[in-house]
């Protein structure tokens, strides 16, 4: 499907106020719980456009299941494009005409649960709870308790072409990161300098953590309640130096873009190799991308991209969530509604349209299909986000970003950029926004 990944959506500024959503919940009053049970006649759910337009039959089976245990109750849905949602919930939010279950992207997820716009749950009465993928798990997790639920997921694949890996001497994916690296150097040496044997747009932090995870670091860690931007460890400055070195060896395109065109880019057949989500490479193999006279489509091979530490490149896993906000009066309801929407049976139906389920036991499944063999062994190790109140303002900064851009561009060193991107992170990573 020809759609972006939800983790690639800006966090949206919180209004004043919502910290007054309401006081949570005690355990035994959690949503899902088996206490405080409502008596609404009808509740509505905000799912975005990817629903509406790409599975409403698993909506309407959802709808279905709820209504058979409480005839007569209406289900009313809202549907919203992603730049839309956000600044719609932000203002219901301060009224009291808030939905009883909302679609966030997996990122989108901290600033609201810090402001506890979220009520808590009890994910023990949700399918699948115990195996819920890391990078979701952690998505719908602040402070040790459960504000959400994991809907699906989508993961980064590395995709290259063989036409080209060929011509170049190289007949087989790499395994591990000494071939891929050996791989591209003759891809790059062949094709010459205006090519790009890996085309990484420098702004894409996605990718860029990725490397600083793999080699032991993160952006940021916790300490007794506090947060504390972690870049210039010695592991993440490791990884970030593995990650210069691909900018400088195989990127020759625009340093200073970020990847929301990279299959418009890819499809005009001046790079070998990306690493992005699904659905990029098959678009750029669209006829309306394609540039290079229909050489995409049959040339296109996926593969796990091996890190530098000699496993897996640990992915960030794009994906979406489902809340359930403090105003909502039928917190149960929405609950139900919830479990009915992400249960096993209905995660086996987003696996059919294409997506990843939001559990590590159904994931296992599509191990032995080719067709998605690579993303879900791809999904198995994955990073998140800090899950730090002042997560949302570092994302709108763009202070990874500027980090990557300055580094790849030459405008700082490796080790300047981290220090000044650890101030900026440590002024608003424990201020709620």
């Amino acid at each position: 499907m020809k759609r972006k990944l939800i983790a690639a959506i800006g966090v949206a500024t919180m209004i004043a106020g919502v910290a007054a959503c309401g006081s949570s919940k005690k355990d035994d009053n959690k949503a899902g719980g088996d206490s405080g049970k409502s008596t609404a006649s009808s509740i509505t759910v905000w799912l975005t456009v990817d629903a509406q337009h790409n599975w409403p039959e698993l909506v309407k089976a959802a709808d279905d299941a709820l209504v058979a245990k409480h005839p007569g109750l209406k289900i009313n849905h809202e549907y919203y494009a992603w730049p839309d949602k956000n600044a719609k919930l932000d203002a219901v939010l301060a009224t009291d005409k808030a939905p009883d279950v909302v679609e966030m992207g997996n990122t989108e997820m901290v600033p609201y649960m810090a402001e506890g716009a979220f009520a808590e749950v009890d994910p023990s009465k949700f399918d699948n709870s115990g195996a819920w993928l890391d990078g979701l798990k952690q998505s719908v997790t602040y402070d040790g308790k459960t504000y959400g639920v994991p809907y699906y997921a989508a993961a980064r694949i590395a995709t290259w072409r063989k036409d080209i890996a060929s011509a170049a001497g190289v007949n087989a994916a790499p395994k591990n990161w000494s071939d891929l690296t050996g791989a591209l150097d003759k891809i790059q040496a062949k094709e010459g300098a205006k090519f790009s044997a890996w085309y990484q747009p420098s702004r894409d932090w996605y990718a860029a953590m990725s490397f600083v995870y793999d080699a032991g670091g993160a952006i940021a860690t916790q300490d007794g309640g506090q947060w504390k931007a972690a870049l210039e460890s010695p592991q993440a400055i490791q990884g970030l130096n593995a990650w210069k070195n691909v900018e400088s060896k195989y990127m020759h395109g625009d340093l200073t873009k970020d990847e929301s065109d990279r299959y418009i880019v890819y499809g005009q057949g001046k790079s070998a190799m990306i690493y992005a989500p699904g659905w990029e490479a098959p678009s750029a193999a669209d006829p309306k991308f394609d540039k290079t006279g229909g050489k995409l489509k049959d040339n296109l091979v996926n593969f796990v991209l091996p890190g530098p530490s000699g496993k897996n490149m640990p992915v960030f896993l794009g994906g979406s969530d489902l809340a359930i906000p403090t105003k909502s009066k039928a917190q149960d309801l929405a609950a139900e509604w919830i479990n009915d929407f992400t249960n096993t049976k209905a995660q086996q139906g987003l696996m059919g349209k294409g997506n990843l389920p939001n559990n590590n036991t159904q994931l296992a499944t599509l191990e032995s299909d080719p067709a998605s063999a690579v993303t879900a062994e791809a999904a198995k190790l994955s990073w998140f986000v800090p899950t730090a109140p002042g997560w949302g303002t570092v994302e709108k900064a763009k202070t990874l970003q500027d980090m990557l851009q300055a580094i790849a561009t030459g405008k700082k060193s490796v080790e300047q950029a981290a220090k000044d991107a650890d101030s900026a992170i440590d002024k608003v990573i424990n201020v709620k926004n």
